[in-house]
């Protein structure tokens, strides 16, 4: 039972920056002040769950897993799990005080701020594009060609492992892509 009882260090696959962490919250949070100290909850979470320690007290951060984990649509909803709580606090029903939620999409920015952003990644994304992969020595990195193909693939094992009924609509797609690849 204590595998699943009280805190542990963060696990390597879900290490932050713990300094960077504490700038946000001290900039997007009422009243929070650091220095921070991170555990993350031992066991039974898809979401992991962490207990951040300042000085004046201790909160509890949830987060969805790191890039590297696969995630279907709708899971790991943390953003549903915060405005459910959110609200519920108003009603009577005894949940945890909400205290902040990052959106990625950026709805504290202006239309001209969030415009400069998506510019700066198209040029950073069309910079990437024009690097020639031999030249930096990346020629064997990878693998080369049928990517969509893998990637139909991919998604149609994804697709499989999560049906719960049938769509015939979905069978049909999957029966049509690998026929219709683009060139």
């Amino acid at each position: 039972m204590d595998n699943f009882t009280g805190t542990r260090a963060v696990s390597a696959s879900h290490a932050f920056d713990n300094e960077a962490l504490g700038t946000w919250l001290t900039a997007n949070m009422s009243g929070f002040a650091g220095p921070l100290s991170v555990e993350q909850f031992k066991g039974g979470q898809s979401n992991p769950t962490y207990k951040l320690v300042t000085p004046g007290r201790s909160y509890v951060m949830r987060s969805k897993p790191g890039p590297q984990a696969k995630l279907l649509p709708s899971a790991h909803a943390i953003e549903r799990e915060y405005k459910v709580m959110n609200a519920l606090a108003l009603s009577g029903v005894p949940v945890a005080r909400m205290h902040v939620l990052w959106d990625q999409a950026l709805p504290a920015s202006s239309n001209d701020e969030r415009a400069a952003i998506y510019d700066e990644m198209n040029r950073v994304i069309a910079t990437l594009h024009s690097v020639d992969v031999k030249a930096v020595g990346l020629a064997d990195f990878g693998k080369p060609g049928n990517y969509f193909a893998r990637q139909i693939g991919r998604w149609t094992k994804q697709y499989q492992a999560s049906v719960l009924e049938p769509i015939p609509e979905m069978d049909q797609v999957i029966d049509w892509l690998p026929t219709h690849l683009p060139a």
